[in-house]
């Protein structure tokens, strides 16, 4: 019996993330196909680790000592060494550097993935670091770049803003969009909906909306908030929650909550394990991003079939699209009232889309077509060695 193809998949941390957690969901599947998946990443935060562990998956720290580049690098030289992977997965930016480096170093072939835009002066204003230091990191990203058998991008926008960025050909980059756990995040029905809404205090008749992600500019929940006021003037019992950790936003959207007098619409639930619940138990998803890289939190609520009101981003509608959501125009709190109002007020058609969402779901966003896309990609990178 043919040895499984070894793939050390590098990231920056295992924090509880989009890229992360893509990563944990991702990865017991690559086994099924055939991949002998190693994890190993570069900085210790609580996160991920016991669930990749729980799943069989051996995880490797190389966070030991005082943290650095020339540090990480050698330790990843030493890793490989040891594992003798056929490919190198990279992903994030520092996992990109020190992977990329040490890999060409013992002639293995890397693959390095996009999960987002950067190097913009957009994301550079979003993440409020200098020009220089934009400029700084677009170099070291782009030199190392030159040693990557292919890349991974999770949407085609991603992998054509990257591509030309880093100056990278188009043909060396495979678009594989994430997948999500259908079978894990469970079905929608009647009485789990009773069930969750009883749990969280919120009456059968309420309109409940949900919007799902870290309290950061980028999340557009600032909109969300001025938008509420005209959707309480329709509906005045609509409930709101906000599942996520608290970041740069928090202290803003505590203070825009109490100028609209928000206080028993509004509740900031924090970080939760029980989203697909929650998805389950609201009558609408608000994503109203002002940028995303990709739309994992989109991709759920098509398989729960939950009626979705998003911002038209490029990188969304490679997810969704009016046949399978309500799309509203970025920063326009105005239209995001009036989507939600539509949707809380004819749930007929908005069951309708949801439906056609999770045919979608099934088609093309499911773990297991992501993970026969990436295995494919890994079993091409190392004939092509």
């Amino acid at each position: 019996m043919a040895r499984p193809l070894r793939v050390l998949q590098l990231i920056d941390s295992l924090a509880r993330a989009g890229a992360e957690q893509s990563l944990a969901a991702l990865a017991p599947h690559l086994v099924r196909e055939g991949i002998d998946v190693h994890v190993a990443y570069l900085i210790e935060r609580d996160g991920l680790r016991p669930d990749i562990e729980k799943a069989g998956i051996p995880v490797h720290s190389l966070a030991e000592g005082r943290p650095g580049r020339a540090d990480w690098r050698y330790r990843t030289v030493r890793l490989l060494d040891d594992l003798q992977p056929a490919v190198v997965h990279t992903t994030l930016f520092e996992a990109d550097l020190a992977g990329r480096r040490a890999a060409a170093r013992l002639g293995i072939p890397c693959v390095s993935s996009f999960v987002n835009t950067a190097y913009g002066r957009t994301e550079s204003s979003r993440d409020g670091l200098s020009r220089f230091r934009v400029l700084g990191a677009q170099a070291a990203d782009a030199l190392t770049a030159r040693r990557v058998a292919r890349f991974h991008a999770v949407t085609h926008h991603v992998a054509t803003v990257m591509g030309r960025r880093l100056r990278i050909p188009p043909e060396k980059i495979d678009v594989i969009p994430r997948g999500r756990d259908g079978a894990l995040l469970g079905r929608r029905s009647p009485e789990r909906r009773r069930t969750v809404r009883h749990r969280l205090g919120v009456s059968e008749e309420s309109p409940l909306v949900l919007a799902v992600g870290r309290q950061e500019p980028q999340k557009g929940f600032d909109l969300l908030l001025c938008a509420l006021p005209a959707v309480r003037h329709e509906l005045p019992e609509v409930q709101v929650l906000v599942a996520g950790r608290a970041g740069r936003a928090s202290e803003s959207l505590a203070e825009l909550a109490m100028a609209n007098d928000l206080s028993d619409t509004v509740h900031f639930l924090g970080m939760r394990d029980d989203v697909a619940d929650l998805m389950a138990a609201a009558d609408v998803l608000a994503f109203p991003s002002l940028w995303e890289g990709a739309a994992g939190t989109l991709q759920e609520a098509m398989a729960l079939e939950c009626p979705i009101v998003t911002s038209g981003l490029p990188t969304i509608l490679e997810t969704v699209d009016p046949s399978t959501a309500e799309v509203v125009a970025p920063g326009r709190s105005d239209e995001l009232a009036y989507a939600l109002i539509n949707v809380l007020q004819d749930p007929v058609s908005a069951a309708g889309r949801a439906l056609a969402a999770r045919e979608r779901f099934e088609r093309d966003f499911t773990i297991e077509v992501s993970a026969r896309r990436m295995a494919d990609l890994y079993f091409r990178t190392a004939a092509a060695g």
